[in-house]
């Protein structure tokens, strides 16, 4: 959430930036709504300040101008609270601004590659998909799946569903022991605020799985992503500056509707209504979030360094970012089946961004001031899986495990 008077003050320069993200900001419909908006608060203030006044007279004869004043109070704080959210919906859905070294563009052709690691393997036989390598045995399956909960699910058997948990705890215990991240078993159900704090709400309403219960109001969602929870570990709240920074993993379920991406990615594992992914949170100074951007990258990119899964990194354009952040790297790792790369991180710096709508701050030499956020994919965990078996892929259908992995599948050379 971007800062109102920050806005207010540099209308022009939000509305080029906002451009380089997609976004046309209507700045004369922001003024109406501002000024009109300050306008009753400001007359609200000055009936109130008068009711104040009135009140430690003792002369009788102000009590009813002072039931006259509370009536005008109660209409002027109704008509208040409706501009409120008439202005709260244009700053709510504003999204965050690109940095200057963000390549600026509409969308991911003018992303930018960054670097190419391992080499693709040049397979002597015609190599299969993931769908083709779980189909002999029904190992990945698929048809089972839509009978219980319909398309973009799936059921993982036997050793594919030991590779799954075997990728899971290889990457916790890499980012535990060797980056010193603190794990955490979240709740996967969070509250609306939860989900505002994060960017999710309101505008990406669509894409989340609203719970419903019942005798209450409240609003409740399926973690579309450990990012929100992670993070919000530290909303209202003020944070000692010698604890920062915070890092934290997390290995979890996410759901995600997909509202928009119909017809994308149907076959196959790569776009699933819930789908695992282990998930990296830094919060840090505002001014350290460039160089803990570096180091989350590194930390994600070490999984397929040592699972020796080729890659590259890609620097994302204005226009092709996540709604939180400033800047994001992509994190594509080489798909075989398809002659490809395809994404399986996004870190992202948010800068303060998501911290002023969570509330969440730190004791700084000058004040208190907003935290700095950061989120990565460490790694999607589906998307792994079909990386790794398609790039590790024999002719007879069968899967060679990796030297790193082998521990964690029980010594299993090969399934």
């Amino acid at each position: 959430m971007h800062n109102l008077k920050e806005l207010r003050n540099n209308l022009d320069n939000f509305k080029k930036k906002l451009k380089d993200r997609n976004i046309q900001f209507d700045i004369n419909d922001f003024n109406l709504k501002d000024v009109l908006n300050r306008d009753l608060i400001s007359k609200k203030e000055k009936l109130e300040n008068e009711k104040k006044l009135l009140s430690k007279s003792k002369n009788k004869s102000n009590f009813e101008r002072s039931k006259i004043i509370s009536k005008e109070i109660f209409e002027l704080n109704k008509k208040q609270t409706l501009s409120q959210n008439e202005l709260n919906k244009i700053v709510f859905s504003l999204p965050n601004l690109a940095l200057e070294c963000v390549p600026i563009g509409k969308d991911e052709k003018s992303n930018r590659l960054i670097k190419k690691s391992g080499a693709i393997k040049n397979f002597s036989f015609n190599v299969k998909s993931h769908v083709e390598l779980g189909a002999v045995k029904k190992n990945i399956d698929f048809d089972t799946a839509i009978k219980l909960s319909g398309s973009r699910f799936v059921i993982l058997k036997d050793k594919f569903a030991l590779l799954e948990r075997a990728l899971i705890n290889f990457m916790l215990d890499t980012h535990v022991i060797n980056f010193k991240y603190t794990e955490i078993s979240p709740p996967l159900i969070v509250n609306e605020d939860v989900m505002f704090g994060t960017g999710q709400l309101p505008k990406f309403k669509d894409d989340q799985f609203e719970i419903k219960f019942n005798n209450t109001d409240e609003r409740k969602f399926l973690i579309p992503t450990a990012e929100v929870v992670l993070t919000n570990l530290v909303r209202k709240s003020i944070i000692e500056r010698n604890v920062l920074p915070k890092r934290f993993v997390a290995s979890t379920p996410c759901f995600r509707k997909e509202a928009g991406s119909y017809g994308k990615d149907v076959k196959g594992m790569i776009r699933q209504h819930q789908f695992y992914k282990v998930e990296l949170v830094s919060i840090v100074e505002p001014n350290k979030c460039s160089e803990e951007l570096e180091r989350m990258l590194k930390c994600a990119c070490s999984i397929l360094d040592k699972l020796e899964i080729p890659y590259q990194v890609v620097l994302l354009s204005s226009g092709d970012m996540g709604f939180s952040a400033e800047k994001t790297y992509d994190i594509e790792a080489w798909i075989p089946s398809e002659n490809k790369y395809r994404e399986i991180s996004s870190c992202s710096s948010c800068g303060s961004f998501q911290a002023r709508r969570m509330g969440a701050k730190y004791k700084s030499e000058s004040g208190n001031e907003f935290v700095g956020t950061l989120n990565g994919s460490g790694l999607a965990v589906g998307r792994l899986m079909i990386a790794m078996i398609e790039n590790n892929q024999n002719e007879d259908g069968s899967i060679n495990i990796p030297n790193v992995l082998k521990k964690y599948m029980n010594n299993l050379e090969k399934i």
